[in-house]
């Protein structure tokens, strides 16, 4: 137990013992003033002696019983440092109040780990529901692509863009419902990032090709030890988000020493916003406008890039565009 903790403890002694110490003095005080009342000056000398004898064992006593409580106190700052079964190692109670205390917080952990219990049970079935769900709609929507591709007309491609957000909709809700136990699921291997993009890239084709935008981006290696799965999630929506709020101009990617830029030429974010962002739910002022805006996508990106191990900053400016830089660790970045 630190220095701190024993002054502590000495402080909290004194004050739980001050009813006791002053009534002690005051029975003295009066002891002496009955004894000059009624003459017994010639016994006060032997008061005295009582007095000095009686104070000395009360010292040895409050001193013993201080080691005590002081042992006491440092058992139950183990207890508070073990944050599992905390009622296992409960020191015995010294008072029956302290005894009532311990058996309402065996309770209350119990009633916890119960309710967590049921939490988490809940959450797994969520997530197997989802999971099922995605699985399952993959089918009718691979089926309907089959069909829109032997039709090759303008109403067929705008069909076939939007199926293909639908596949995005139910990817995200997957994503979100994995995020949780999302360190069960990582691989964690030296991948480079400008496969990653050029993948990610190609996934969107459709919507690069229906929105008429600009699209540029350098030649560049970048390795980094990451998840591939995850961190082309993160870059897909980035992506979506940059396509759905950039209506004239384009996008361009590029990467410089230990980060990846991701910039449009879109209605941007207003300043106001950008700390709010990463919000779950956060739509802002450009959601007010799209009603489509979940304010997820952002919320998910945030979330997945620092269990990885990677930053996400956003600059933007109403009008001009927006600017989303990753940050990565453990780079070796070769330009070509």
């Amino acid at each position: 137990m630190t220095r701190k903790m024993v002054k502590k403890a000495v402080y909290a002694y004194l004050r739980e013992h001050l009813g006791i110490v002053v009534a002690y003095v005051l029975l003295v005080v009066l002891f002496y003033l009955l004894a000059g009342l009624y003459g017994y000056e010639h016994s006060m000398q032997d008061m005295s002696y009582a007095v000095f004898l009686s104070l000395f064992l009360g010292f040895c006593i409050a001193l013993w019983d201080f080691i005590c409580k002081l042992r006491h106190l440092s058992a139950l700052m183990q207890v508070k440092e073990n944050e599992e079964e905390r009622e296992r190692y409960l020191p015995v109670a010294l008072t029956l109040s302290e005894q009532i205390y311990q058996e309402i917080l065996c309770e209350s952990e119990e009633k916890r780990r119960r309710l967590q219990s049921e939490y988490d049970e809940k959450e797994k079935e969520m997530t197997d529901y989802y999971t099922m769900w995605t699985h399952q709609i993959k089918t009718p929507i691979a089926a309907m692509r089959l069909l829109l591709q032997e039709q090759e007309d303008a109403f067929s491609k705008e069909q076939q863009e939007e199926l293909f957000k639908i596949e995005q909709y139910a990817k995200m809700a997957l994503q979100y419902a994995r995020l949780q136990n999302m360190s069960s699921d990582l691989v964690l291997k030296r991948y480079d990032v400008c496969q990653i993009v050029r993948q990610a890239i190609k996934s969107y084709s459709i919507l690069f090709i229906g929105s008429g935008l600009s699209f540029s981006m350098e030649d560049f290696t970048c390795y980094i030890v990451t998840d591939e799965k995850w961190l082309s999630f993160v870059i897909e929506q980035l992506l979506s988000n940059a396509l759905k709020y950039t209506h004239s101009g384009g996008i361009h990617i590029s990467s410089d020493a230990y980060t990846l830029v991701i910039e449009d030429t879109g209605i941007g974010i207003s300043e106001s916003d950008l700390p709010r962002v990463f919000e779950r739910g956060f739509t802002g002022y450009n959601g007010r406008i799209d009603k489509k805006s979940t304010g997820i996508g952002l919320y998910l990106c945030r979330q997945i890039l620092e269990k990885l191990g990677h930053t996400i900053t956003i600059t933007s400016k109403i009008g001009v565009g927006t600017k989303v830089t990753l940050g990565f660790y453990q780079i070796e970045n070769h330009d070509m």
